[in-house]
């Protein structure tokens, strides 16, 4: 499972400005203005090889009675139930305020591990600008800038090392894949769990958020073992009300992490929403095996379903590895090829690529397209091999590989792709440039003692005679 960590602070102390710099985006709206971030804010970062689930909040004002402050504090206050570390963040520039102590206070009783951030650091000193919040009793203060980056990856660093260690997951064996329905509210995936598992196994009501939880089911299938996770439907945020529901976000975001193979379901007679694109695109940071299931197709004349296919091409475009299967969860039609790409998408996240197989492709790809010149030098591929899976990473190793476009990655992911048939997967590329190893000796200086020997040297050496 991964860490959730949540950013709490009252408004304008840069919070939303560092959930951009830990899941190195833009989707927090950031100004100079209090009390612009309102919902939670769910995202994904990563610092080297450690992946971490990231929430922004609005600010904070514990003192508030009613009105849209006291919404914001009340659902600030949620996701603090659900963190694993809180990143308590205050303005190095204004100092200590009376609502900083109130909501350290605050957090103190809560018995959650707490981390005080001092933001906006930047160009001052270190002791100077922490000495005011060592009264609030909450640990060292450590002084950053969310704008600039300053110790933010440091302060991810101490986090982990902070947390508790993560008890040891047992992998599921190689035949025992988990697939995670995930979609917006009432789109049928509970009623698609029901389907596949052949009982009412969850509940089903034509009502957005029934379910509420992730609900992990081990099922057989044809002789082959499963795990289906049945996931809370995640809404925009703006619509998002109760306060129960609102942990099913990050239910769902650790679901799909766990997952080997995600079914997104959405609904035909709807157009694709932002929404549903939001979800496919984590889906796709988390490189999970992915198939599409258009639920309701049933019902649908023929005007009604051209419209949606040109809409589903139209707004998820960037899935085009996946496979898509027009399907009625409550009829049950469809089912059984869906559960065939599903096998197929599985065998591909987890396929074996060797590694002469692999350099034979490059050179193939290399033969068509060379990748074009950087700075005057052509970067030189000269073998790939595979760097792990779910999803499959591939290695390539060469010089001058840090010049490589991002437009030439893609067409080396298309051609691996289809060159091991892995539909229903993304697949990643990753340049490795190899060091020079006569780099050291070239610049490596004489000592005084050297010198002298190359001297003498020189001397002893006869003259050639002047013609």
């Amino acid at each position: 499972m991964l860490p959730t960590l949540v950013l709490v602070g009252r408004p304008n102390v840069g919070k939303s400005t560092l959930f951009n710099r830990l899941t190195r985006t833009r989707d927090a709206l950031v100004a100079d203005l209090p009390g612009l971030t309102r919902d939670r804010h769910y995202g994904r970062g990563r610092v080297g090889n450690r992946p971490y689930l990231v929430v922004d909040t609005g600010g904070l004002e514990p003192v508030a009675k009613e009105g849209i402050m006291y919404e914001m504090a009340r659902q600030t206050l949620q996701a603090i139930d659900e963190a694993d570390m809180v990143l308590f963040l205050v303005d190095g520039r204004q100092g200590l305020t009376p609502q900083d102590k109130i909501i350290g206070n605050l957090l103190r009783k809560t018995g959650r591990p707490v981390m005080l951030l001092v933001n906006k650091a930047e160009g001052m000193e270190r002791v100077r600008v922490a000495g005011d919040f060592y009264e609030m009793g909450l640990g060292e203060p450590i002084p950053i800038s969310s704008a600039h980056g300053d110790n933010v990856v440091e302060v991810i660093n101490l986090v982990f090392e902070e947390l508790p260690q993560q008890e040891e997951v047992i992998e599921a064996p190689a035949d025992h894949p988990k697939l995670a329905i995930v979609g917006r509210p009432n789109v049928g995936k509970s009623t698609l769990v029901n389907t596949v598992l052949g009982e009412e196994r969850v509940i089903a009501f034509d009502q957005p958020g029934t379910t509420r939880d992730s609900i992990y089911i081990d099922f057989e299938r044809n002789g082959r073992q499963y795990t289906i996770i049945d996931t809370a439907g995640v809404r925009r945020r703006g619509k998002i009300d109760e306060a129960i529901e609102k942990f099913s976000v990050i239910k769902t975001m650790q679901a799909i992490e766990d997952a080997n193979v995600v079914i997104l379901v959405v609904d035909a007679r709807d157009q694709i929403t932002e929404q549903d694109a939001h979800i496919a695109d984590f889906v796709l940071q988390a490189g999970r095996a992915l198939v599409l299931a258009i639920n309701k197709w049933d019902g649908l004349d023929a005007y009604k379903r051209d419209t949606a296919k040109r809409d589903i091409e139209r707004k998820l475009y960037f899935l085009d590895f996946a496979k898509h299967h027009f399907i009625s969860a409550l009829k049950g039609e469809g089912v059984a090829a869906l559960f065939t790409s599903v096998n197929e998408a599985y065998a591909a996240a987890m396929a074996k690529l060797p590694t002469p197989m692999l350099t034979r492709v490059l050179s193939d790809a290399l033969e068509k397209q060379q990748p074009p010149r950087g700075n005057g030098f052509r970067p030189k591929m000269r073998y790939a091999h595979q760097g792990g899976s779910n999803p499959p990473l591939i290695v390539v190793h060469g010089s001058a590989l840090d010049k490589v476009p991002e437009s030439y990655r893609r067409y080396l992911e298309k051609t691996f792709r289809e060159a091991f048939r892995l539909q229903g997967t993304p697949l990643r590329v990753e340049f490795k440039t190899s060091s020079n190893p006569y780099a050291d000796k070239v610049s490596k200086k004489l000592t005084e003692s050297e010198r002298r020997a190359a001297e003498r040297q020189k001397k002893r050496m006869p003259r050639k005679p002047v013609v």
